[in-house]
């Protein structure tokens, strides 16, 4: 909402008590009370008028959990990712394929040589 520090509240203050004057201050911090005091009034009144219009089946609706800013996409694929008990053929075959490819061509490199090894692959890369 509105990010004010103590340092920062403390500097609006000096500055209000400045150019609205010692004489006019109290009217207009009396307005800001009352306005503050409606629109306290004003929420509770919608709330209350909400709570009616959907009846009782809606009191006990846990609403956080409705919320959209608790998802994020990189927990929800990684825990999707993770739920796989058992490795598909198709990514146990190519796994073993490769690990295969890497020991023979270890095994099968010469003196000066370095062995056939796939290069590194960054997923995060642009």
């Amino acid at each position: 909402m509105i990010d004010i520090n103590g340092g920062e509240f403390l500097i609006i203050v000096v500055l209000a008590v400045l150019l609205i004057g010692p004489e006019r201050l109290p009217v207009y911090a009396a307005q800001l009370a009352s306005l503050v005091k409606r629109g306290k009034g004003f929420l509770q009144d919608a709330k209350s008028r909400v709570d009616t219009e959907l009846g009782p089946e809606f009191k006990d609706v846990d609403w956080s959990k409705l919320d959209p800013r608790q998802y994020d996409p990189r927990r929800i694929v990684r825990e999707a990712l993770m739920d796989d008990d058992e490795p598909t053929p198709a990514r146990s075959s190519a796994a073993g394929a490769t690990a295969a490819a890497a020991t023979a061509g270890a095994a099968g490199a010469a003196p000066g040589q370095r062995a056939a090894v796939p290069a590194p692959f960054d997923d995060e890369a642009t």
